[in-house]
């Protein structure tokens, strides 16, 4: 089995919108290179993974996707979902037998986490990752890649759910703490600062609240 990672990444002018209000621009684009650095980190300590990509309309991101040692995808079309499955085709194209999607925003996100969803991959077809509301998808595990199409988008993690049903395919969702917290609200980032205290998790993002 190959397995690969993908992470989609928004332009950084757009990235965390909802905290326009509480962060600069250029805030906001320091914090979501910091936790794409830190999700970067840990899929690259994880050996079942043979490569990992970042796909991204912003040359910023790509170039620091290829700065820390991994392929950088420039979107070839537009809308979230289109150019996720033009980046995947490629992966399987090139021999990948398992995808991971992953956020790159879980600045909480461990090794031992995703280890779980590559082991629960062997027995399930669609490994599902929640997003702490229970209505989002921020990792998603398809064996092969594309035998799933990608739904991300409001009340992706019931779409990515029927889908599978629907196509016949074995699925499971999985939670945990560092898979379901992404931060998109000034909450988020408090409750990241409440945990960071608690446990070892990415100490080099930037401290705005």
């Amino acid at each position: 089995m190959t397995y690969r990672a993908l992470i989609p990444v928004k332009s950084l002018t757009e990235a965390k919108s909802r905290l326009a209000t509480d962060l600069s621009q250029e805030q906001r684009a320091e914090l979501v290179l910091a936790m794409l650095r830190h999700v970067i980190q840990v899929l690259q300590n994880i050996e079942t993974l043979t490569s990992i990509a970042v796909v991204s309309p912003d040359q910023r991101v790509l170039q620091q996707a290829t700065n820390w040692g991994v392929k950088a995808y420039q979107e070839e079309q537009h809308g979230h979902n289109p150019a996720l499955e033009a980046a995947a085709r490629k992966e399987l194209n090139s021999g990948a037998s398992a995808l991971l999607t992953i956020s790159a925003d879980l600045p909480l996100v461990k090794e031992s986490e995703i280890e779980h969803m590559l082991q629960l991959s062997q027995w399930y077809r669609v490994v599902l990752g929640a997003s702490q509301e229970g209505t989002g998808t921020n990792a998603l595990l398809v064996r092969p890649p594309l035998a799933l199409p990608y739904l991300f988008g409001p009340g992706s993690l019931q779409l990515h759910e029927k889908a599978a049903r629907e196509r016949d395919l074995s699925v499971i969702r999985y939670e945990s703490k560092g898979v379901a917290l992404d931060v998109d609200t000034i909450r988020d980032l408090q409750h990241l600062w409440h945990w960071r205290g608690e446990e070892q998790v990415m100490h080099a993002i930037p401290h705005f609240c």
